[in-house]
């Protein structure tokens, strides 16, 4: 660039009215496109913090000559452009312009719907919608917007989603799924909400969101019992207590080899690594990051560990606040209830972490997930039935391994002092282990339901692995009827004839013989262009990726609440 046209471009930044605006547009597409907030918790004047959005643009005027000269020769308008207001219009257009593209793919296509619930920095109670639909044979979850939750009620939530479905030109008419978090606190109202939207549209379907952990599910419907609530309230500040407590390494280095020794006496337990190098306690800590069922394995095998540790906080915690800690924590898991609820949840989680597991594979077994999760509620049934007896031999067992004094069941159970006219076998077998039981069962039959499992059993035969060793025309057919709105009668027709000519044709090219899914059929069969000569094929498998089983695409589109909370 010569001299003279750098001069003019820097006239024409000197002359352009709106040169300010566009400051204020370039720091806010810079924080967004780096997902940076923009704004901090106290902007005020005697902050030393001003956000982000300011100090980005603060950071243009410094370095930039003709942007510094026109802030000083129009303050006002250098204001006015830096307010909340402009930055939410701005934002606001941003929106726009990225949500053209996603709703010119949708178009007229069917789609799932899936929601949560989030707090902001303010605590304003704020729900997310995110659609998820296939475009060009590609499964794609995308963020739409936030709502506003100035109700808590299924009534206003499904009226707030019209709203902006017709803001977007979309309908409920083509929602074909419903997806939420389980373990939400808001879980019964978007259960509300989903038979609202159910009832209006007979052609949705819920079934459980594979990326969500279903062990999260099953401690958020335990904490609706006071008893395992306090449970699971209990080990955060556990492993704040403990974890916080650094003089704890050396008692444990002393108070560790007299136990090991005498545990190794019995064939307890085996050492596999030298004592300097292997806490225990901190294994009990660490995994309250990960699974609550080895959560409550590691305080179950490590209690003695944890009831010393404790004590020595107790005793020598590094403020008051520590030592009050420890000294309530040892008071809770000293009594029954504590051990009633740990091995309590320690059975059901235990009985329900192979489905777990199964459902956050990558590669998903349709077929083999539904027969487990038919075996988990039958194995939960069970328990039920039978399994109180085998508790409390648990609870004796382990009162008797840590020499402590085993309640009475017969003895009249007192609240408050006063007599009930129960007993304690009563009150814990009645009012605790078949409340509890029961729950999960239910939570279970809620989130695996006759019309879901009939629903996931007929998509699994679309499974191209294999050379399509699954694939049941009968049950594809099946799968068509579910969904009337998407398949006329005549329709339905054709799409026997396509799929007996398909089947053939695809098992005989070779380019559908390493596939992995449907994700990958439906690819396939769009760069093979079949999707054109099958139409009616492809459209089951829409419908069948729509519905959100796990993909890696849909884990990212959960892990993002993360981002959408600090905004």
């Amino acid at each position: 660039m010569s001299q003279d046209q750098s001069l003019a471009n820097a006239d024409d930044l000197k002359n352009d009215p709106l040169l300010l605006l566009k400051v204020s547009i370039s720091a806010a597409r810079y924080l967004l496109k780096c997902e940076i907030p923009f704004h901090v918790a106290d902007e005020s004047e005697m902050s030393f913090q001003s956000g982000m959005f300011l100090e980005t643009v603060k950071l243009i005027r410094d370095t930039c000559e003709n942007v510094r000269e026109a802030s000083l020769q129009n303050p006002e308008e250098s204001n006015r452009v830096e307010t909340l207001s402009m930055q939410k219009d701005i934002v606001t257009c941003y929106a726009q312009e990225i949500l053209k593209p996603i709703l010119e793919e949708i178009g007229d296509d069917v789609f799932t719907l899936i929601v949560d619930d989030y707090s902001d920095m303010s605590n304003e109670k704020l729900m997310s919608v995110v659609l998820r639909y296939v475009t060009c044979g590609i499964v794609k979850e995308r963020f739409i917007g936030l709502i506003h939750m100035e109700e808590t009620s299924a009534l206003f939530l499904n009226s707030a989603i019209e709203s902006l479905f017709a803001e977007y030109g979309l309908s409920l008419k083509k929602v074909r799924g419903v997806g939420y978090d389980g373990a939400s606190n808001m879980r019964n109202v978007f259960r509300d909400l989903k038979a609202l939207i159910m009832k209006e549209n007979d052609s949705v379907y819920y079934v459980h969101c594979f990326a969500y952990q279903l062990q999260l599910v099953v401690v958020a419907v335990a904490q609706e019992h006071y008893g395992s609530r306090v449970l699971f309230d209990m080990i955060p500040i556990m492993k704040e207590v403990v974890g916080a407590s650094c003089s704890r390494k050396n008692l444990e280095r002393e108070s560790q080899k007299e136990k090991l020794h005498e545990a190794i006496g019995y064939k307890e337990i085996e050492i596999e690594s030298e004592l300097d190098e292997d806490f225990p306690i901190l294994k009990v800590v660490d995994a309250c990051g990960g699974s609550h069922y080895t959560t409550l394995s590691r305080l179950v095998d490590l209690f003695s560990y944890v009831f010393d540790v404790l004590e020595y906080i107790e005793v020598e915690g590094r403020n008051n606040h520590s030592r009050y800690q420890a000294y309530s924590l040892l008071a809770y898991i000293d009594s029954f209830d504590f051990m009633f609820y740990l091995h309590l949840m320690l059975n059901i989680l235990g009985i329900i972490d192979p489905l777990s597991q199964a459902l956050e594979k990558k590669d998903q077994d349709i077929l083999n997930t539904i027969s487990l999760v038919k075996s988990t509620i039958r194995k939960l049934q069970e328990f039920r039935v039978d399994g109180f007896d085998l508790l409390l031999k648990e609870i004796s067992s382990f009162f008797e391994k840590h020499d402590m004094e085993m309640l009475n069941m017969e003895e009249d159970y007192v609240i408050r002092r006063q007599k009930i006219n129960i007993t304690l076998r009563q009150h814990y077998e009645f009012n605790c282990f078949n409340i509890v039981v029961d729950m999960q069962i239910q939570a279970l039959h809620d989130r695996f339901n006759d019309a879901s499992c009939e629903l996931l059993t007929c998509i699994s035969t679309l499974n191209p692995c294999e050379s399509f060793c699954d694939f049941d025309t009968s049950k594809l057919m099946r799968l068509a009827e579910m969904y009337p709105y998407d398949f006329t009668c005549e329709e339905r027709v054709t799409l026997k004839l396509q799929l007996d000519l398909y089947i053939d044709n695809v098992q005989h090219d070779e380019r559908f013989a390493n596939l992995n899914g449907i994700s990958d059929l439906a690819k396939m069969i769009v760069e093979t262009r079949k999707h054109l000569t099958f139409p009616l094929v492809y459209r089951l498998l829409k419908l069948a990726l729509v519905l959100p089983v796990a993909t890696p695409s849909v884990e990212r589109c959960v892990s993002a609440k993360e981002t959408v909370k600090s905004w």
